[in-house]
């Protein structure tokens, strides 16, 4: 795909400049703060320079794809790899990605839904499987063999995996004791050398011993804001909220809206549509609390949380 586009130099990119020392700064407290996913095409003449992508004077959407995640790397010292969660990486996607990128940069990974999901969604993209019992559910052993040893060579880059349990998660189990204690099984059983983090769609399952099971093995609750969650400050009021010795927090949208409606409101994500106060707060709220107790933070903002994840950053790091 091929379209015209104006130049705009580097200079020209004020967010560029300003989000980019600031979170810097902010890594040297290791507190991190990052996007899901970057390749937005939304974000050129903000974020990213179009002539980079351009051959005589034309747009490249392929080689944008191919070669943006090095710019936001000039800007950003993190990101959150969703991709992972749709597939078990090839070990050639591992080694393409990373070279893309140097260290200190570092990334986030969802861990694959073949792991944490109990059944299937009905969904065409499932073929097949759609409906079915999953039976890598909290397999802690084909997930070590099929991810985490592929990606041990990088563990000094990945700041944390995340496993997102989706609501079907609380009507698996007959209890949420089942769950927890399933859940700690499972995590029990993984190797050390990363960080681990647990991202529930079910408020029924933030109980304390959904809280207890992360806590014993030293993983973090991931605070999100999600259409059926309560807010990131409700999860955060939580007094068995704080279950690692770091933490993280995905800003995805806002509770009570649809991924579908937030899609349709803020396509292409060129621009801050509508700020979301109670998040911002919540969001300054962890950076200085992992501040004052030395402990790293991890933050990833969507674009369907605002209508454009570059823009709500610089905010929230604006006064920090």
């Amino acid at each position: 795909m091929h379209e015209t586009l104006p130049l705009v130099e580097p200079a020209d990119l004020p967010l560029k400049a300003q989000l980019a020392p600031n979170l810097k700064r902010l890594a040297e407290s290791n507190l991190f703060i990052g996007t899901s996913s970057w390749k937005y095409e939304g974000w050129l003449g903000s974020l990213y320079s179009p002539e980079r992508y351009s051959s005589r004077g034309r747009f490249s959407k392929s080689r944008f794809e191919r070669e943006c995640l090095k710019e936001y790397a000039e800007v950003f010292q993190i990101v959150s790899g969703d991709f992972a969660f749709y597939q078990f990486p090839t070990p050639a996607f591992w080694r393409d990605l990373f070279a893309q990128v140097q260290a200190p940069f570092k990334f986030a990974f969802k861990a694959p839904e073949d792991i944490t999901a109990p059944i299937f969604p009905k969904h065409n993209r499932y073929g097949a499987r759609a409906g079915q019992i999953n039976p890598l559910f909290l397999d802690s052993v084909a997930f070590t063999r099929q991810f985490l040893d592929i990606l041990r060579t990088y563990s000094e880059r990945v700041a944390l995996i995340m496993f997102e349990f989706p609501a079907s998660a609380a009507t698996a189990f007959a209890t949420i004791q089942q769950f927890a204690d399933s859940l700690a099984r499972f995590l029990g059983n993984l190797p050390s050398g990363f960080r681990y983090g647990v991202e529930i769609r079910n408020p029924m399952l933030l109980t304390s011993e959904y809280f207890h099971a992360l806590r014993e093995q030293g993983v973090a609750h991931v605070f999100n804001s999600w259409t059926d969650m309560p807010s990131v400050t409700e999860q955060m009021s939580f007094s068995e909220a704080f279950t690692g010795d770091f933490a993280a927090c995905r800003a995805l949208m806002r509770p009570g809206r649809s991924h579908e409606k937030s899609v349709s409101m803020f396509t292409p994500y060129t621009s801050v549509r509508e700020p979301n106060w109670e998040v911002r707060k919540a969001l300054r709220e962890l950076l200085v609390r992992g501040r004052q107790r030395s402990e790293p933070v991890f933050v990833f903002i969507n674009n369907r949380l605002e209508g454009f994840a570059p823009g709500t950053i610089a905010s929230v790091v604006d006064q920090l």
